[in-house]
């Protein structure tokens, strides 16, 4: 009898490593499938200081997530390029995430927020109000305080910067490329949405 529980339990063993293994593969083919079909990225070069960045992000990034980016029409990726030192801490704080939805959940609040937290001359004071936005986006204050003191995550973020700059010719932010093309049109949700299912059309011809 216990033989026979045994050998019950190594089929359940067995049965749950076979499910498991289905679904990571399954996982893997829905990402690379997702990754294959976006054919169009927009590229945003931003201080987290910027007003303009911060207006091009609510009135036009939040009404696109939905129906675009969620939805893998499109890719977006925010490259930081601070123009302060208060920009460059937000950054290191932003880079703290791991989870994706969160770390765009932080990006967004620090841009809503951006006038309580952005003005100042206390890095102190500044650091700490990053801090409150970063633990109601899911970070500890430990882990955040290790980010913000990381050589590593700092050196990572000026050479991307500087890489922005002899790549993309960025010197001003918000600089916004759709797939290789900049674009320099107004921060207009319509305007800026033309352009986007112009870039879609085409890639689909």
């Amino acid at each position: 009898m216990i033989k026979n529980f045994i050998n019950i339990l190594y089929t359940k063993k067995i049965f749950l490593i076979i499910v498991f293994f289905i679904f990571a593969s399954c996982e893997q083919q829905k990402t690379k499938n997702e990754t294959s079909n976006t054919k169009v990225v927009i590229k945003v070069f931003s201080s987290l200081t910027c007003p303009h960045c911060a207006n091009f992000h609510q009135e036009i990034i939040l009404k696109l997530k939905k129906d675009y980016i969620d939805t893998n029409i499109v890719k977006f990726e925010h490259h930081g390029f601070p123009l302060d030192l208060a920009a460059l801490n937000a950054e290191k704080i932003l880079n703290c995430f791991v989870d994706k939805e969160k770390r765009f959940d932080f990006l967004t609040q620090i841009y809503k927020k951006q006038k309580k937290w952005a003005s100042g001359s206390d890095i102190n004071i500044i650091n700490d109000s990053i801090k409150i936005i970063g633990k109601e986006s899911g970070l500890s204050s430990d882990s955040m305080d290790k980010c913000l003191n990381n050589k590593k995550i700092k050196n990572q973020i000026l050479d991307e910067r500087i890489d922005a700059q002899k790549e993309y010719k960025v010197s001003s932010t918000p600089t916004i490329y759709v797939n290789k093309k900049q674009y320099k049109g107004k921060h207009d949700y319509k305007l800026f949405k033309k352009e986007l299912d112009k870039s879609l059309t085409s890639s689909n011809e």
